[in-house]
């Protein structure tokens, strides 16, 4: 590709031969920004349709699209970089170090991230839904945490435990621990509470 670009450079008029090595980075430059409109465009498109799959919350398909536009965006602002004639070492160097200091607070929130996943399976498998009546025990036959599901949210399930809306208890688990015990879960009558 150089040997054609060093060609047609050669063969122009001097005064567009000066503006040739702006213009084709420039050309690049927008070829990728339009790339990577497409791309985003394309996977608004395929959450959409999952989170309408399964029934996701407009948090997870924020946070799904948060992280999907950080990624595209990311790579198309390090290859824009380097169609402009910034250094490979030193995009390298500069992502290798982004990335150990993203690993490390990875591995320090993981708690966090967990309850992040759970959160996203607890919606995708549909283990419990909103008004559910559950219970995790503590062993096969020990009675454990029981209440009546009120919200789940990105961290925490909320159980209403006792008493009424006004003077009643409620209780906020972490999602991860929904798949760390067993969960009890009661059906038709006895699970909604009618």
């Amino acid at each position: 590709m150089n040997k054609f670009l060093q060609s047609v450079h050669d063969r122009l008029p001097q005064w567009v031969a000066d503006w040739f090595d702006v213009l084709v980075p420039a050309a690049q430059v927008a070829l990728i920004v339009l790339g990577t409109w497409v791309v985003m465009r394309v996977a608004h498109h395929l959450i959409g349709k999952l989170a309408n799959t399964y029934s996701l919350p407009g948090k997870v398909t924020s946070l799904s699209l948060r992280v999907v536009a950080f990624i595209i965006y990311g790579g198309a602002l390090l290859w824009s970089l380097e169609r402009m004639g910034v250094s490979g070492g030193v995009l390298w160097t500069a992502f290798t170090g982004f990335a150990t200091v993203g690993a490390i607070a990875f591995f320090a929130a993981w708690s966090v991230l967990s309850n992040l996943f759970c959160a996203l399976l607890i919606f995708t498998t549909r283990a419990f839904r909103m008004g559910d009546l559950v219970e995790l025990l503590e062993g096969g036959d020990k009675p454990g945490v029981k209440g009546r599901v009120i919200d789940i949210n990105l961290v925490y399930t909320t159980l209403h435990e006792t008493g009424d809306e006004d003077g009643g208890t409620t209780l906020q688990l972490p999602n991860s621990l929904f798949f760390q015990r067993v969960l009890r879960r009661w059906h038709g009558n006895a699970g909604r509470g009618t």
